[in-house]
């Protein structure tokens, strides 16, 4: 796997639990298991999704794992500040997993594929692992589906730097175009995959907030330190770009985004 591209800050910890809250809704209103089934949780990281599939899914046995101690740590205080009981988190690596073959019924992925250099292999990896009809849920966002209004020449370059940062490190951020093909290629059957867009006006007070303001912008933020350490932009037109992104959260601003949720089978 390759480096998390948005750092492992406190900062980084609080966009991923505002992500989670502000997109629960779109991503997971149908993300339902039937009690007793059990699930694992690829990439868990603070357990953001993680609360959210206990929460909504209490009857679920729910293994939740994660390559980063430091990632694990923050999501067992979450889960113990919810009282989560259905949920046991571990440390593991996705290409070498500690579990018998064949012993879950369901796997959950979300924002993981796209930092993985070898996305069909992690997605092969866990396939071992589910039951013979056992199904898999992916899902991933898409930064070439975005668009905002206004268009500051300078905000899309900052929006280019993360997507290029991104692709330095051997990442892709337009992975979520890609999903029925990888399903597919991973020897999956029955493959469906659905856009799930966001699309935030000044008519939406609470996706203006908690996903232009707390989620998009910060992730973008995140990237500061690498575009100017790569010369990808200057540090003037930086500043200016994240100014005119803070545009689309104004009245006349409006900002779109494009996620992706693909289910299958073994």
């Amino acid at each position: 796997m390759t480096e998390y591209v948005h750092g492992y800050s406190e900062r980084e910890a609080l966009r991923l639990s505002e992500q989670a809250d502000t997109l629960e809704r779109l991503l997971h209103h149908d993300t339902i298991y039937l009690p007793g089934i059990k699930v694992l949780e690829a990439g868990c990281g603070i357990g953001a999704q993680t609360l959210i599939l206990a929460k909504n899914n209490p009857e679920a046995k729910i293994i939740s794992f994660d390559i980063s101690h430091e990632s694990l740590g923050k999501a067992r205080e979450n889960m113990r500040e919810r009282g989560i009981k259905n949920v046991r988190l571990l440390q593991a690596d996705i290409f070498s997993l500690p579990f018998e073959e064949e012993s879950f019924d369901h796997v959950f992925i979300c924002f993981v594929l796209e930092h993985l250099q070898n996305p069909v292999e992690a997605l092969e990896c866990l396939k071992k692992v589910l039951k013979p009809g056992g199904t898999v849920t992916v899902v991933e966002g898409d930064h070439g589906s975005c668009y905002f209004y206004p268009e500051g020449e300078s905000a899309v370059e900052a929006w280019r730097c993360l997507i290029r940062v991104q692709a330095q490190m051997k990442g892709n951020s337009h992975i979520g175009r890609q999903l029925y093909p990888l399903l597919q290629k991973s020897g999956f059957s029955e493959v469906k995959v659905e856009p799930r867009m966001v699309y935030v006006d000044s008519s939406k007070p609470g996706l203006v907030d908690g996903f232009i303001l707390k989620t998009i912008i910060p992730m973008v933020e995140g990237v500061k330190d690498q575009a100017l350490e790569m010369k990808m932009i200057g540090e003037g037109e930086w500043k200016k770009g994240i100014e005119e992104l803070h545009g689309t959260a104004k009245p006349e601003g409006t900002f779109c985004y494009t996620f992706f949720k693909g289910r299958a089978v073994k």
